[in-house]
């Protein structure tokens, strides 16, 4: 790696001085919690520092380069922090005009050579949207870094979030040189470049000066003490604010805590939040909902890798739905993901009591084998019988669940062991009230799923995980044989009979194809084979 000099690794710095203006490329209009902890624990950490939000998930498309401009030209900032939200494709909901995986499945299993083509234009759609937003979004960086050292000839550019934690490698030889790359966190680096310290031992990089250490996202990061937002604070830098309070059923984000301890195979959290989990004060959390709460917000959303990730942090969910009944915000409805073999009945009688009306459960299969194949850490039979209580409870809304097939092993029995345990989970909420979403896995880099996939010589070590070129998409999007084509019938003909309620209409193909287990079979995990036990030993020669 090139040594930073100097001049690179310290920015002496008058934080009285600064002017700090976030920019929130162009996304779906998600609440940008990112963007708005940074502005806030700046703010507590330097009170003399100015700074401004400006959010271009509310701008019209047309008005993206103008409204960058605008910002500015009126704002004048010495420091510009970029987040960038989403770059992979791969889900099986509509976006960037189009339902990625609909349209990847009819082009590669389609036998009708007329839906083939209209997967293959609707691909090749995507592919040019998908193509233009990374252009789109390096020269929006680009212009208003430039426009920017007009004011201030040493304005200084960083780029981070969701995105970039993921693909730092690869948006480095998009950047203007000189950017700084910040994976993860970004609070710790903006404290010492804030303060003229050496940066350069946070998970970042300088485009063109220094290069990222080798498996520098698998680093820990530093632990950072969080308390309740300053809304006020916030509302006098973020004339955007308003936008996501005017709406009743908005999801407004509050985070309770973070990092993620398991090791699912395919899930890059764990990496980029660290494993270990830092819980907020349940005071500062309840503080937090609060001024939301008296500016009108019903709707909360906790951003956590998981709410409650592991038994040990039971009393702390326990403690902080407590505290908000204490409150005495009893009108609210909140949502979560949830590791739902962590609940007792106490946490699930004050989940309802505090109004939670959905929850998603990422179990990935009903089956316990693959389950424990892909390091979920899910018990199926507790996380059924914990399902029960919280029906007891009296919770009658929604929960999703993530079902990701043929992920590793699949077999047909694996999916009939599926299909026992998702009939099973409706038996006890309802049918109406489970919701299974299909999910083929976006493969990520410095996920286990990768290397087991140079393990495996499905990918090159040199594969570029951003390619959306059709021969490294249909490896990325992963549904290898031998029940790639399998799955892929099945989800066309879901697609033909109810594409509005494709995840039920897949389990019902697969039922209809393949039957269903005992669910005593999906709950028993038989112990592995010497070589099963070792599919993921070693790793990835490849600079994570």
């Amino acid at each position: 790696m090139q040594e930073p000099t100097v001049k690179n690794a310290k920015i002496a710095t008058n934080p009285a001085s600064e002017r700090i203006l976030y920019v929130r490329l162009p996304c779906n209009p998600i609440f940008p919690i990112g963007v708005v902890y940074l502005a806030d624990h700046v703010r507590k950490q330097f009170g003399e520092v100015t700074q401004r939000i400006f959010d271009m998930g509310t701008v019209p498309p047309l008005d993206f380069a103008r409204g960058l401009d605008e910002a500015i030209d009126d704002f004048q900032p010495t420091l510009l922090v970029f987040s960038w939200r989403d770059i992979q494709i791969y889900a099986p909901v509509g976006g960037r005009g189009g339902n990625p995986l609909q349209n990847a499945f009819e082009f590669y299993y389609a036998k009708n050579p007329l839906v083939k083509l209209r997967g293959a234009l609707g691909g090749l759609k995507m592919t040019l949207a998908y193509y233009g937003e990374l252009w789109r979004n390096q020269r929006l960086i680009k212009r208003g870094l430039e426009r920017a050292q007009r004011y201030h000839p040493q304005t200084r550019a960083i780029v981070g979030g969701g995105a970039v934690s993921v693909f730092y490698e690869q948006l480095g030889y998009m950047m203007p040189k000189g950017t700084i790359i910040s994976v993860g966190e970004g609070e710790p680096l903006l404290e010492k470049l804030l303060r003229g310290e050496d940066f350069t031992d946070e998970r970042c990089y300088i485009v063109g000066e220094t290069s990222p250490r080798d498996r520098m996202i698998h680093e820990k990061p530093t632990n950072v003490e969080k308390t309740a937002c300053d809304y006020d604070y916030i509302a006098s830098i973020w004339s955007g604010f308003q936008y996501y309070l005017q709406d009743s059923d908005f999801y407004v984000g509050v985070q309770t805590k973070r990092g993620c301890p398991h090791n699912c195979c395919y899930c890059v959290y764990t990496v980029i939040e660290g494993k270990q989990v830092r819980v907020n004060p349940a005071d500062e959390v309840v503080a937090e909902m609060r001024q939301l709460y008296d500016r009108g917000i019903r709707n909360f959303w906790f951003t956590d890798a998981q709410f409650i990730p592991a038994r040990r942090y039971i009393q702390d969910a326990t403690e902080l739905l407590q505290k908000i009944l204490d409150a005495g915000m009893n009108d609210i409805h909140w949502a979560a993901y949830i590791r739902a073999d962590n609940l007792t009945p106490e946490l699930c009688d004050l989940m309802v009591k505090t109004g939670m009306n959905y929850f998603e459960i990422g179990i990935t299969s009903g089956s316990q084998e693959l389950v424990r194949k892909m390091r979920m850490g899910y018990n199926l039979r507790v996380v059924l019988e914990n399902c029960r209580d919280l029906k007891a409870a009296g919770y009658n809304d929604l929960v999703s669940v993530n079902y990701s097939f043929n992920v590793i092993d699949e077999t047909y029995e694996t999916i009939r062991q599926t299909i026992a345990y998702h009939r099973a989970l409706e038996e006890i909420f309802g049918v109406d009230k489970v919701e299974p979403a299909i999910f083929f896995i976006g493969l990520q880099p410095h996920t286990h799923l990768e290397t087991y996939a140079f393990q495996h010589n499905m990918l090159e070590p040199d594969y570029n995980p951003m390619s959306m070129m059709p021969w490294t998409a249909r490896k990325l999007l992963w549904n290898p044989e031998p029940l790639g084509s399998f799955f892929g019938e099945v989800c066309l003909e879901a697609w033909r009979r109810h594409p509005n309620d494709f995840g039920r209409t897949v389990m019902a193909i697969l039922e209809e194809r393949l039957g269903r287990s005992s669910l005593e079979e999906a709950l028993s995990a038989p112990l592995p084979a010497e070589k099963e036990s070792k599919v993921f030993v070693g790793t990835s020669n490849r600079s994570l």
